[in-house]
């Protein structure tokens, strides 16, 4: 199942934002919010999952955007876009400390946003594409199961977004069925979808960080959440019954309190 990115608008123009927010929508995106102060920011924060930021600089209170931002990275970064009529100097010297994505000047087109957040997601994956339970590269596949494209793999929190199409899709970890392994290819399946994986299984694991994912087998990984039964040979998914290896039944049991 595909989850849409979820945007967070703050913006002290009515007007605009309920524009903006209805251009996100036709395109696909989530709006999980609209403020325009720096209070009301921080709590929509914090209550719900945002993928994006779009900020503006000239809020109500007094702490601007620049200071909303910087507070809300402190929470926990996302991509950041600001969206403001200021351009000068000053500003722009302000805004590098929170290290925005993307900086558009008002009146902006609503296709440069669009870029702006596809940039943004790209190349906030690309960041963290070094560190242990970064990006991770696959390729797509269709129904006649060969490679399409090859994209960027990004995890954050519960969450994976697939880059297809030019665009980054939303899935939910939880919703990956299992694994399979081919040479130095990996078939990952949910119930919707199949993807190819250009590694190794156990690189896919080991990048994937990911505790339900558990290796059974030299050619299968199973998300344990999707285990319908299983006894001492196989293990039964909604997909596929999956062997147990000699080799990983010790360790699948040993997440079962058996008696």
């Amino acid at each position: 199942m595909a989850y849409k990115i979820q945007v967070m608008i703050v913006e002290d123009e009515r007007v605009v934002a309920l524009d903006l927010k209805l251009a996100l929508q036709q395109d696909g995106y989530q709006v999980v919010g609209i403020v325009d102060n720096f209070t009301d920011a921080l709590l929509l924060f914090q209550q719900q999952h945002v993928d994006v930021l779009l900020m503006d600089i000239n809020i109500y209170g007094e702490k601007d955007g620049i200071e909303c931002a910087a507070e809300i990275m402190k929470l926990r970064e996302v991509p950041l876009i600001y969206l403001t009529a200021f351009s000068d100097a000053a500003t722009i010297q302000r805004v590098k400390h929170t290290r925005p994505a993307a900086f558009l000047t008002k009146p902006y087109d609503i296709a440069n946003v669009r870029i702006a957040i596809e940039l943004a997601l790209h190349n906030f994956a690309t960041a963290i594409m070094n560190k242990p339970t970064g990006s991770i590269e696959y390729t797509k596949t269709i129904a006649d199961n060969k490679p399409t494209e090859t994209a960027t793999f990004l995890k954050m929190d519960e969450f994976i977004f697939i880059k297809h199409m030019s665009r980054f899709v939303k899935a939910r970890l939880d919703d990956i069925i299992y694994a399979e392994s081919d040479n130095n290819y990996v078939n990952l399946i949910t119930n919707s979808q199949k993807f190819m994986l250009r590694l190794t299984l156990k690189n896919f694991i080991e990048d994937l960080q990911f505790p339900a994912m558990l290796r059974v087998h030299r050619s299968y990984a199973v998300n344990i959440n999707h285990i319908l039964s299983f006894d001492d040979v196989s293990i039964k998914t909604e997909k596929l019954e999956i062997p147990i290896g000699a080799n990983y039944k010790e360790n699948f049991f040993k997440h079962f309190k058996l008696r």
